[in-house]
């Protein structure tokens, strides 16, 4: 039976992939990344690992679900085809990873194993920045599913994949049906990288910011009783 090893390039800096991960990356015979566009990928190649990556397949896509899904299904091939390999993806695996999901599915019941490795994801790493206990209620949503709330949420929320100016557009339009406009939110780019940058502003100005793209994150607060 062949096996998929899924493993997560960490939030952005190096020494936060886990041991086990580097490890195998290191003796993968097959290495995949979902994307080269994440910090850590530098050094992967400063190590010298060789790899394979699913860019050209952003091209091709009309939507992230078709993206996602045409993804999934090539790693099943190329696993029936190669044998073991190790697909690596951005932040944890288990932390809004939409290929994971869809490939769990799929080799649910196959000749392909999936085994999929715990790692660390930026939302650890915003925890300790804000001061965050997840036990007080936190829920994590990606840009595309904030339109699913129906209300003002009792929770506060951790917002991800806010690519670029018209995601950060359509998000807070999205919100502000939610808030007030002028409600305080938390901007968070760069997250454990030398340039982090995370600053507070109104949920009016999301799609104002000079810097959002893929590394761009959002902090919306509880409302307060």
């Amino acid at each position: 039976m062949s096996k998929i090893t899924v493993v997560g390039l960490g939030p952005g800096r190096p020494g936060l992939i886990t041991m086990e991960s580097w490890q195998l990356m290191k003796e993968a015979q097959h290495l995949i990344l979902r994307t080269r566009i994440h910090p850590t990928v530098a050094a992967l190649e400063k190590e010298g690992l060789s790899f394979a990556t699913y860019d050209d397949f952003y091209q091709e896509a009309p939507d992230f679900e078709t993206l996602y899904r045409t993804i999934a299904g090539d790693l099943m091939q190329r696993a029936r085809k190669m044998g073991n390999l190790v697909y690596a993806v951005p932040g944890s695996p288990l932390v809004a990873e939409r290929t994971v999901v869809l490939l769990r599915e799929l080799a649910a019941g196959s000749d392909v194993e999936v085994e999929i490795l715990p790692g660390m994801s930026f939302v650890e790493v915003l925890y300790t920045r804000l001061g965050i206990d997840p036990i007080d209620g936190l829920t994590i949503l990606d840009a595309e599913d904030v339109g699913m709330l129906t209300g003002c949420p009792a929770q506060s929320l951790v917002i991800t994949q806010i690519y670029d100016p018209i995601i950060a557009s359509d998000t807070k339009l999205m919100l502000m049906e939610l808030y007030p406009d002028e409600y305080e939110v938390t901007y968070i780019h760069n997250l454990a990288l030398p340039d982090e940058s995370i600053r507070r502003i109104p949920l009016y100005e999301l799609d104002r910011q000079h810097d959002v793209d893929h590394l761009t994150s959002l902090f919306v607060p509880a409302p307060q009783e």
